[in-house]
C-alpha cells in the first residue's frame, strides 16, 4: 500500500466533503432569501389590497361584501379595516 496515495485520497475527499456542505449552504442561504422575497412580495401585495378597500371604504357606499370581492380580501378582514378607518375619522 502506497501510504501517499491514502494521504493524498483522504485530502481528496476531504476537500470534496467541504466544497459539497459548501454548496448545501449556500443552497440554503439562497433559498432562503428567495423565500424571503416572496414574503415581502406578498406583504406588498396584501397590504395594496388594503389600501384599496380602505379608500373604498371611504369614498363609498359600498357594503363589506362588494369590496371584499373587488379588493380580494376576506369580508372580516374588510370590516377589520372599516372599524379601524372609523377610528382615525372619529
Amino acid at each position: 500500500m502506497n501510504f501517499s496515495n491514502t494521504k493524498s485520497s483522504q485530502k481528496t475527499t476531504s476537500r470534496i466533503r467541504s466544497a459539497d456542505e459548501e454548496t448545501r449552504r449556500l443552497a440554503f442561504v439562497r433559498e432562503r432569501a428567495l423565500r424571503d422575497e416572496v414574503s415581502l412580495l406578498n406583504d406588498a401585495r396584501r397590504e395594496g389590497r388594503e389600501e384599496v378597500a380602505r379608500g373604498m371604504i371611504l369614498k363609498t357606499e359600498m357594503d363589506d361584501s362588494s369590496i371584499a370581492d373587488i379588493a380580494q380580501l376576506s369580508v372580516d378582514e374588510v370590516a377589520h379595516l372599516r372599524a379601524e378607518t372609523q377610528r382615525w375619522d372619529s
